[in-house]
């Protein structure tokens, strides 16, 4: 909104601003809160959000369209204000906001330390009480996850019952070795005692220290001659040096340090954190955050690592980052207040702790491609998306089959375009088609996606029923084809398919790209007979469906499942491209340098490739290998290293 749009309330909020630190809440017309932000002086970062918006990134002048109202707090200095900042995020989920995703009282391990006879258990609730807890753990899975295994491995007591001592008989637990039993009074006080500090010692990551201490008791057990006891203290120290074989070796020094790796796609990121204790990666657990487009990894990390160590109850020596954090001397501020010791977060350069960060951002990427699948795999939610295409797109019904194309070239250089095909919401990998660009010279998208919209709906109609289909020369289908499971095909000798009539109609088709790509593929379509087809453009910047003779584009809400759909489809349209592009370039490359020697036709080039391997290798040989190979002379090898 420009200054003079601005509505009285919003002028007199401005002006009554103070120039100190503090947090601001913005508000839209309905009350929500849709942003929360700190300010080291209000007064300067808060006016920002109403002056020209030629300056701002595209989701900041998103944001200021919606403000209707916004309210402040004062605190004293930039670490209270982060605080702060980060509990009002987790108290509202404002949408402009980064914020963890379904966020809620992540569970955590209790072990109530403050009761006689301590219980390990998962709640959701953190409470002074003098107990020990352990978390926050992403889903409920994977603390039980860590529960059963702690379970397993140390023989506390599972039940509520009040313990006295004098019940008559132990519960089955006690006969698996599960519990040594404290109700029959079958162990001491002390004895049950050590039983949780080695739980704790586990979940702490002290391995080692409970392997002493159990190898110890168990060798006075055998000294006693209490040889029934040293051989169940025997099956429990096996159990725990399996468990910890298992777990992956970190570094090769002792650290406390807490790893983390982010993977990152549209509005959608994802963190992955590995729990280093000794040289043992203890756990790991993956979070998923929202509302990151458009933002620095600088931002995104800071505001995770603040919403996840506000519950968290250890913090490590060190926080090992991909980025730089934004703020970061008043985040370790703030950790090394609440570790009550120095704490470091820093970006490792090399090294173990460097591969390390890498290794969780692999496994980051992995688990958001997993989000991905189960989003595609969920019927009720592609259902959803498509009847929300329906509606925003005035369709006559969900769009069943979807097409969605894309150029890829370098400056014009092996211009290509894919075809990627959903069917039902989920791809169609043995549908998918890609075209070599043929009429156009340089690196005109326009008329290359006019030219493949002709290619794609040249015999659009459908054959009559029991008609055979005849590939005719007019109407061969020339276009490579997908494999199966979307691999590339091959590309020195395309497969003959079946024609283009065959290919069943689309009921949406988008294209990626604005509206020069949108009105380039229209018009083609119309001149095919196929305008009957709606066509859309998504256009990347702000992800606006353009609609032909539609001045206004569609927007789908922000999070909403149409919107993820469309980007999905998009985003395979862009991998299919420039995969087949990469692939022509590197093969381009190949046949460039040997191409034009002359005296050398294929099967010479062959020869050459098939003992040398790779252009460069051939560049790197000597006159006399090049002359060795079978159907060469010398003459002609010095004529191969002049052109390589």
């Amino acid at each position: 909104m420009p200054a003079s749009t601005i509505s009285e309330k919003l002028r007199k909020q401005l002006a009554a601003l103070p120039a100190r630190p503090g947090v601001y809440i913005m508000r839209n017309a309905k009350g929500e809160v849709i942003y929360v932000g700190k300010a080291a002086k209000l007064k300067d970062r808060v006016r920002s959000y109403f002056g020209s918006p030629h300056m701002m990134e595209p989701k900041t002048r998103a944001l200021r369209e919606h403000i209707d109202d916004f309210e402040y707090i004062v605190v004293g200095n930039a670490g209270e204000a982060l605080i702060l900042e980060a509990t009002m995020i987790k108290r509202h989920q404002p949408f402009f906001n980064i914020r963890l995703k379904d966020d809620k009282r992540y569970p955590y391990l209790k072990v109530d330390i403050q009761n006689p006879w301590p219980r390990v258990y998962i709640t959701r609730r953190i409470e002074k009480d003098g107990a020990r807890y352990f978390g926050p753990y992403a889903s409920a899975g994977s603390v039980r996850a860590t529960l059963d295994l702690t379970k397993k491995l140390f023989p506390w007591r599972s039940c509520t019952k009040e313990i006295t001592g004098r019940d008559a008989r132990p519960c089955l637990d006690f006969y698996i070795k599960r519990c040594i039993a404290p109700c029959t009074g079958f162990c001491t006080k002390e004895e049950y005692d050590e039983v949780i500090e080695d739980v704790i010692l586990f979940l702490e990551g002290k391995s080692d220290d409970v392997l002493r201490r159990l190898r110890k008791q168990m060798e006075d057990a055998a000294e006693r001659m209490e040889f029934e006891r040293a051989a169940i203290l025997r099956d429990q120290l096996r159990a725990i040096e399996r468990t910890v074989e298992r777990q992956m070796v970190s570094t090769t020094r002792n650290e406390d340090m807490d790893v983390f790796g982010m993977a990152r796609d549209g509005d959608q990121a994802c963190m992955q954190v590995f729990f280093i204790r000794g040289t043992q990666m203890i756990g790991r657990d993956t979070f998923a955050l929202e509302g990151t487009r458009d933002e620095p990894e600088g931002a995104v990390l800071l505001n995770f690592l603040l919403q996840y160590y506000e519950g968290a109850q250890y913090i490590p020596k060190l926080v090992a980052v991909p980025a730089d954090v934004e703020d970061r001397d008043t985040l370790e501020a703030l950790l090394t207040e609440k570790r009550g010791s120095n704490v470091e977060v820093r970006v490792p350069e090399r090294g173990e702790k460097r591969k390390l960060v890498e290794l969780a951002g692999d496994n980051a990427k992995e688990a958001l491609d997993m989000m991905r699948i189960r989003w595609m795999a969920d019927t009720n939610k592609t259902q959803q998306a498509l009847e929300q295409l329906q509606e925003e797109l005035s369709l006559p019904g969900p769009p069943k089959r979807i097409e969605c194309y894309d150029n890829s070239n370098i400056q014009g250089t092996n211009p290509v375009s894919s075809m990627v095909v959903f069917v039902d919401g989920k791809p169609a990998n043995n549908q998918y088609r890609r075209f070599k660009v043929r009429t156009v010279v340089g690196a005109d998208d326009f008329a290359t996606m006019a030219e493949i919209m002709r290619r794609r709906f040249r015999n659009a109609h459908r054959p009559e029923a029991g008609e055979p289909l005849v590939v005719t020369e007019a109407g061969a289908v020339e276009e490579v084809a997908a494999e199966p499971q979307g691999q590339p095909a091959e590309l020195e000798t395309p497969m003959p398919q079946r024609p283009a009539d065959a290919w069943d109609l689309p009921d949406l088709v988008i294209i990626d790209g604005g509206k020069g790509q949108l009105a380039a593929a229209a018009q083609a379509m119309r001149e095919m007979g196929v305008h009957h087809i709606p066509v859309v453009g998504l256009a990347k910047r702000f992800e606006e469906l353009f609609v032909p003779d539609e001045d206004e584009p569609v927007v789908l809400p922000r999070g909403s499942e149409g919107l993820f759909m469309v980007q999905r489809i998009r985003d395979e349209a862009h991998r299919f491209a420039i995969t087949f592009h990469r692939q022509l370039r590197a093969k381009g490359a190949i046949q460039s340098a040997l191409d034009t020697v002359p005296g050398v036709g294929p099967k010479r080039k062959k020869a050459l490739l098939k003992k040398f391997g790779s252009v460069k290798a051939i560049r790197e040989a000597s006159i006399e290998d090049v002359a060795s190979t079978v159907g060469f002379t010398r003459a002609l090898a010095e004529k191969v290293k002049e052109a390589v």
